[in-house]
């Protein structure tokens, strides 16, 4: 992942939004690159993010886990458990985010380290006030922009109706961040749907972030359009 990244490459993570084993590898198989396993909002437990892990790489795919918090026994708990990496949420500060490099260090025996990916969240307008000094911190391979939580520090709702879009001011602030990433020569990630994923990939967003519940709802949608029109 840390190669395809630097030769510019795009990653797709899924988030399968179900603590399986058996659909974490089916995903790995079908060709996703990375498997996020939720442990802050999700239910996820380490025995079933450990499990998940071992589901992912029968399937060729790799995990990456995202801890409860910016605790050191959290970070050290989902490495402990097999994941691939971590996805910090709340990264606000530049001591924040050295200290989660730090963590993610001080746990991986030295010929691991460099196969970890380490991903913090820019997800609160007081980390896009701190970005400069975040962008500045070495050992950090992905900037992830969290539109849900973004927008609820912007005074909007996390959520977005079916077939809606985000609040324009929402959207021209990640848009904003994605580029003051990109300015400092840093890889960028977001969530994306359907209908924008095109559109943040030729902003030269890497990690593009999907949810397996509208992927599933999309692709059944597509076959009642092909049954309707064989009729």
């Amino acid at each position: 992942m840390k190669k395809r990244l630097a030769q510019g490459g795009s990653i797709v993570m899924l988030n399968p939004s179900h603590i399986s084993m058996t659909l974490t590898e089916k995903l790995a198989i079908a060709g996703a690159d990375l498997i996020f396993v939720d442990c802050e909002s999700g239910t996820a437990s380490y025995d079933q993010l450990q499990q998940m892990t071992k589901g992912a790489r029968l399937g060729g795919g790799h995990t990456i886990a995202r801890p409860q918090n910016q605790e050191h026994s959290m970070l050290a708990r989902c490495l402990h458990c097999g994941a691939d990496g971590l996805m910090v949420p709340l990264v606000n500060t530049a001591d924040q985010a050295k200290e989660v490099v730090a963590t993610v260090r001080y746990n991986c025996p030295d010929q691991e380290i460099d196969e970890k990916l380490i991903i913090v969240m820019i997800e609160t307008t007081e980390a896009v006030r701190n970005l400069d000094e975040i962008l500045a911190v070495d050992g950090i391979d992905i900037f992830f922009i969290g539109p849900g939580d973004l927008s609820i520090t912007m005074g909007y709702s996390p959520r977005v109706p079916p077939g809606g879009r985000r609040p324009q001011p929402v959207l021209d602030m990640v848009e904003y961040i994605i580029a003051r990433i990109h300015a400092a020569g840093k890889a960028t990630g977001t969530l994306v749907t359907k209908r924008d994923i095109a559109y943040y990939a030729a902003l030269g967003t890497q990690l593009l972030y999907y949810h397996v519940d509208p992927l599933l709802a999309e692709s059944l949608q597509a076959m009642r359009e092909l049954a309707t029109i064989d009729k």
